[in-house]
């Protein structure tokens, strides 16, 4: 697919990208392989046996509850705890869900996996883009996983929706993120995520470009529809030379 082409001399502005949103989880940094390292941790601790069944169905509930906090269904503090109220009773184990939530999440702070290609791209990017981390996770734990992987080096902000007050896919989260970038014309600006329903419909809603990064090539039944699709983040520098 071809980013839409810069408009010639004489015309109203230019659309040459020139700021790019990354979301974080499952698109720079794998949170997948760091949710389920935090959470054998934990269940360990707590004298559970992480077994593949458990690990599989705490991540679907987990899924479901970040899924209610997009819509606005949930707050993030209860959102912590019901997830592992729900799989205890599930389970049908006697553990405090809120001791597990403040061990999990202390774990969680704890290193970093890149996906696939990360590194690289980044490198190749920030130099010649304004790279800005837009996020829905959470501030103490985010912050940390990124300077564990120094991303630092990378971006210029970092938008996290805990402390701006609005989650993705609200274009309020987006609209503060652009009020903080200097000289920031939207028109320029990129969206790169894995989420159809939390970043492909936050930067739909806020008037950005979209880059639906879609690794496993599911096909997309929401009717949520990114400008553009890619299956691995090496494929996001030849969409930007199209446009030169």
């Amino acid at each position: 697919m071809v980013l839409p082409r810069a408009k010639k001399h004489g015309e109203e502005h230019t659309e040459l990208t020139d700021t790019i949103f990354f979301d974080l989880d499952d698109t720079i940094l794998d949170f997948h392989a760091a949710e389920r390292a935090a959470l054998t941790d934990t269940l360990g601790q707590l004298g559970v046996a992480p077994t593949e069944e458990i690990l599989e169905r705490y991540s679907e509930l987990n899924l479901q509850q970040w899924k209610l906090l997009e819509r606005g269904e949930i707050t993030r503090d209860a959102l912590k705890v019901r997830r592992y109220a729900l799989l205890f009773a599930e389970f049908g184990l006697a553990c405090p869900p809120e001791e597990a939530a403040r061990l999990y999440e202390d774990r969680l702070c704890l290193g970093h996996y890149f996906m696939a290609g990360a590194e690289e791209l980044l490198a190749a990017l920030a130099g010649r883009y304004g790279l800005y981390i837009v996020t829905n996770g959470t501030a103490r734990v985010q912050k940390s996983r990124i300077r564990s992987a120094g991303l630092e080096a990378y971006f210029r902000d970092v938008f996290i929706s805990e402390e701006i007050g609005y989650d993705k896919p609200d274009a309020r989260f987006f609209q503060s993120c652009f009020a903080r970038i200097p000289g920031f014309v939207r028109e320029n600006a990129l969206l790169v995520g894995d989420s159809l329903s939390s970043d492909i419909a936050g930067g739909k809603n806020a008037g950005l470009r979209t880059v639906w990064y879609n690794r496993r090539g599911e096909v997309n039944r929401s009717g949520i529809v990114p400008d553009h699709e890619i299956m691995s983040l090496g494929q996001l520098p030849s969409l930007l030379a199209a446009e030169a």
